[in-house]
């Protein structure tokens, strides 16, 4: 099927839309970041680098016999930068890594400016509300090709799509090893990948108030090699999220792109996200599932958060949503669960989808929860089948393959079987609990904890993921007060215990990066 008015508009559910001769979807690190490379290494006048964590360390293309020039992303660029007069490098990092990362990253980064005679500039973004991240995931390559999802060029990402027990590369720098890994993003070239390169300038200004100049209009093309192809010429929307912030105001283009999607949908809509968090998304949900004819809902979520902290906050926002969720799911069209591999670990899923029936896809930096919607900085991709436009039957066909090929992944099963499920009639649920296995590589049903009254009053205040800025202090005072009422030492241990619940939270994202996950679960 496709849509007849489309949900991709601009001003309201995407920036903009701009044409892509070629566009790749990609899974899982391990094609990413040789890609990424080989994409770096044709560079001629600029390499835009936009992210929430870069790890200098990082092996970009492990495995790899015939790997000729340095392999490690720092030395890499370094050589990259210095065997091409007149390239730039502009490294654009969340400045809150500072905090964490100043022996591990920061040094090394100014030594390669030097190096380099300063054609490698490295800037930290603090131009964000206190407590907010910038957590856009973009690499921008001479304004001819573009990288846009939800991978981090940053240590414990690397994976492969096998997700294999004990594979000898998923391994920190320091060398101990860390779980299996899923994540997902997209490559883009055309006038998508230029207004992309824009995006990144905009960023680069707002963080040190330098204007940089595009690259010129150039013949050489640094689409790699080794990358396939998905779809060819075809619309594709940009869609960000941005506080207000200074001067600059509030952008929510991803709230309204999600919301629309979830309206839209006909029969089945397909999530994966590193949290389901999102008091607008969890509305939506419901109010989809209370239909009599609505759509099927699943959600592949991890297991758990990265780290104590996340865990307590996001965990717990977790089971109030989908304990609700449930409770309103009188049709049985809700599903979420957690994948896991050949060795029973669970896979940690970082990557952040959406495909509604078989028109619509999207894929970005964006979460399900509320941060993505209003507080942090995000940027998401989307493409929509049109009733009447040409590229319709290609999207259709695209949105579906995807869908199909990442359901196969988790369930360890070919593309073919889910098809031939689908063929014959079966829901989107059917062929997942249909496919799913008691053991072995698989998509394991997610179980919730049970939560007290302080821990509900958190998720519901927003405290440790609030939507916008100040909503913290607001909150807090509002709550704090109406439990201050109450003359018993339970109640002013409640206020007490959101006020600390509060204060973690504000620091939650800063936090994070002490979080690692250093061995299989």
């Amino acid at each position: 099927m496709s849509v007849t008015r489309p949900i991709l508009v601009p001003g309201r559910t995407c920036w903009r839309t701009e044409k892509a001769n070629r566009l790749a979807l990609i899974i899982d690190a391990c094609d990413y970041f040789a890609a990424a490379k080989s994409a770096i290494a044709r560079a001629r006048h600029s390499i835009y680098m936009i992210g929430w964590d870069f790890d200098l360390r990082l092996k970009l293309d492990q495995g790899n016999p015939d790997v000729e020039e340095p392999d490690e992303l720092g030395a890499f660029l370094k050589h990259t930068v210095n065997s091409r007069p007149g390239l730039q490098a502009y490294i654009l990092k969340w400045d809150m890594a500072l905090l964490f990362t100043l022996s591990r990253q920061i040094l090394p980064i100014l030594a390669l400016d030097l190096m380099t005679q300063r054609r490698i500039h490295f800037r930290l973004d603090a131009q964000h509300p206190a407590g907010a991240a910038h957590h856009q995931k973009i690499i921008v390559i001479d304004d001819a090709l573009a990288f846009c999802g939800g991978i981090d060029m940053t240590d414990s990402r690397w994976d492969t799509r096998d997700h294999a027990p004990d594979d000898e590369h998923r391994r920190l720098p320091d060398g101990s090893p860390y779980g299996p890994f899923h994540d997902v993003t997209t490559a883009v070239d055309g006038e998508a990948a230029r207004a992309l390169g824009e995006l990144a300038r905009e960023r680069w200004f707002r963080a040190t108030g330098a204007r940089l100049p595009p690259p010129p209009p150039g013949e050489l093309d640094p689409w790699p090699d080794r990358l396939k192809v998905t779809l060819r010429d075809i619309p594709i929307s940009i869609a960000r999220t941005s506080p207000r912030h200074g001067k600059f105001e509030e952008v929510r283009e991803i709230e309204r792109l999600y919301l629309a999607a979830l309206m839209a949908a006909k029969h089945t809509v397909y999530m994966e996200s590193q949290y389901m968090a999102s008091h607008a998304i969890r509305d939506a949900i419901i109010k989809r599932l209370r239909e009599p004819d609505g759509p099927e809902i699943v959600i592949v979520n991890p297991m758990t958060a990265d780290g104590w902290l996340e865990q307590s906050a996001m965990d717990t926002a977790r089971s109030l949503m989908v304990r609700q969720i449930r409770e309103e799911d009188r049709h049985g069209r809700f599903r979420i669960y957690y994948p896991v591999n050949a060795a029973g670990t669970d896979i940690y899923v970082h990557a952040k989808v959406v495909a509604v029936d078989d028109w619509f896809l999207r894929v970005g930096s964006s979460n399900l929860n509320n941060r993505s919607m209003g507080f942090d900085t995000e940027c998401d991709l989307a493409i929509e089948a049109i009733e009447g436009d040409d590229a319709a039957d290609r999207i259709r066909e695209t949105v579906t393959a995807f869908r199909n090929d990442l359901i196969a992944e988790h369930l360890d099963v070919s593309i073919a079987t889910v098809e031939e499920r689908f063929a014959a009639g079966q829901s989107l649920i059917e062929v997942i609990d249909g496919l799913r296995a008691e053991e072995g590589r698989t998509l394991v049903p997610l179980k919730i904890e049970e939560l007290n009254e302080v821990q509900e009053q958190v998720v519901e205040a927003r405290l440790l993921d609030p939507e916008r800025p100040k909503q913290i202090e607001r909150t807090l005072t509002h709550v704090v007060k109406r439990y201050a009422t109450r003359p018993n030492l339970a109640a002013l241990g409640a206020a007490a215990g959101l006020g600390i619940a509060a204060i973690a939270g504000s620091r939650l994202y800063a936090r994070r990066f002490t979080a690692r996950r250093t061995k299989d679960r």
